[in-house]
């Protein structure tokens, strides 16, 4: 297990922090709303922890944004909802009301310009701040339930992981979310 000092896990909080700000305050002109976005857990661990971490999202299904990223250490970054989370913030995107189940096409890349909007802010964040550079990959997007989206044969069991839990709140509606880092093996130093 990794164990990080606390100074260490206060800094990369504080990038994620600003990173999340910079999302929302591009959410807040593209929703004309207040956007509260918030970074409050912050973990470091090894791949063979990620599904303790992933069964707390719940058991439902999930809707998913990743994005890829290479550069100066490379690795993946996802924007993840519960489905009905996720459709009620397309909704508060498009204006129109949630769907009963699967997310449509048109939805799902709806759902996959916000998870652009937010996940490139956070990496830019990262990326300018410690003056690296990355190159990106086209967002994805994915649903099913946890053991669907993530197999431990995704990350080898020494890729570090940094998993934070953000906390999304769009005007009257509460939506959760969580963004997952996965970087690579001292991708930390």
């Amino acid at each position: 297990m990794i164990d990080p000092t606390q100074e260490q896990v206060d800094a990369l909080t504080e990038l994620l922090n600003i990173g999340v700000g910079r999302g929302a305050t591009v959410l807040n002109t593209m929703l004309a709303s207040h956007i509260l976005l918030r970074v409050p857990y912050v973990r470091l661990m090894q791949a063979s922890d990620l599904m303790e971490e992933i069964e707390k999202l719940g058991k439902d299904r999930l809707a998913t944004v990743n994005l890829r990223f290479k550069g100066a250490f490379s690795g993946m970054v996802e924007l993840v909802f519960p489905e009905k989370d996720a459709s009620t913030l397309i909704s508060a995107v498009t204006g129109e009301e949630p769907l009963a189940d699967d997310l449509d096409t048109l939805r799902a890349g709806a759902l996959c310009e916000v998870g652009n909007v937010v996940l490139n802010s956070v990496m830019g964040t990262i990326s300018n701040m410690l003056s690296l550079g990355f190159t990106y990959s086209v967002p994805i997007f994915a649903e099913g339930n946890s053991v669907e989206l993530w197999r431990q044969e995704d990350a080898g069991d020494e890729t570090i992981l940094l998993f934070a839990r953000t906390f999304f709140q769009i005007e009257k509606f509460k939506i959760e979310g969580s963004i997952i880092v996965f970087l690579q093996i001292g991708a930390l130093d």
